[in-house]
């Protein structure tokens, strides 16, 4: 069933609710994604649990209106939802740059019992400044986002063994959006330290990453209390597109391991 919630801005924030169970599973696409990213996990878990897909502001059917890009906006639309659905069970699943903001979220919601983060964080103290981020990315979003999307992104996002057909849609969703648009969405994970709200979440945190690029594991545990990662093999940064059998028999053993 397809609904709206309101953030703390007024922005509508598109979600999509399935499934029966106890636990309610919000599953949260990364940068330039939509609810519909998550269509394999909610057939297989819908059974048991519920399951929440949202569009974060500025993505999918949600919203594109807000003026003032920040985490903590984001961390409020996450919360709008949430404070909608009226479970007493949830885990946050937050994948690539929402990753950073369901850990500030978590702080704003009483009722999460855990976070499980899909390729990202990987190394808290390895982050980009805004700076940076302008350099080696911004820059070239603005001069082409075309050529930038074909040609620059493919080498830090996906693998050699990533699907051709995973690739063509990521690509085609990412070009049908304007390249300030790409960066306002963008910008927030950059202006923030998301150490601080790391070292106030009390709750367990487990990451399903790529093998692409190692993680950090004793740095991460300066910041979590209580933080574990499990690996999937031979995919990028897309595992719940690139291999989705597998990557729900994963989740699904995070899931039970957390709950």
């Amino acid at each position: 069933m397809e609904k709206y919630a309101v953030s703390s801005d007024g922005q509508k924030i598109h979600y999509k609710e399935s499934g029966n169970g106890n636990t309610a599973i919000m599953l949260i696409h990364g940068w330039l994604g939509n609810s519909e990213w998550w269509t394999d996990q909610q057939k297989y878990f819908a059974p048991h649990y519920r399951v929440i897909q949202i569009d974060l502001a500025g993505h999918g059917k949600s919203d594109s209106s807000r003026k003032d890009w920040t985490s903590s906006r984001y961390a409020d639309d996450i919360k709008a939802v949430t404070d909608t659905i009226d479970s007493q069970e949830i885990i946050l699943v937050g994948h690539s740059m929402s990753g950073a903001y369901v850990l500030e979220a978590s702080l704003k919601i009483p009722n999460v019992k855990a976070l499980v983060l899909i390729d990202t964080l990987k190394d808290l103290d390895e982050s980009f400044t805004e700076e940076q981020a302008e350099e080696i990315m911004f820059t070239h979003y603005r001069k082409d986002f075309k050529y930038a999307v074909e040609n620059f992104l493919p080498q830090y996002l996906f693998a050699e063994q990533t699907p051709a057909a995973v690739k063509e849609r990521l690509q085609y969703e990412f070009l049908q959006n304007e390249p300030e648009k790409a960066i306002h969405v963008l910008q927030p994970l950059y202006k923030t330290d998301f150490r601080g709200f790391a070292e106030q979440v009390q709750i367990p945190v487990i990451a399903i990453n790529s093998d692409a690029s190692p993680t950090n594991l004793e740095t991460n545990r300066k910041y979590l209390k209580n933080y574990d990662y499990v690996t999937i093999t031979g995919v990028g940064h897309y595992p719940m597109l690139e291999k989705p059998e597998e990557f729900n028999i994963i989740l699904d053993g995070v899931l039970k391991k957390l709950i």
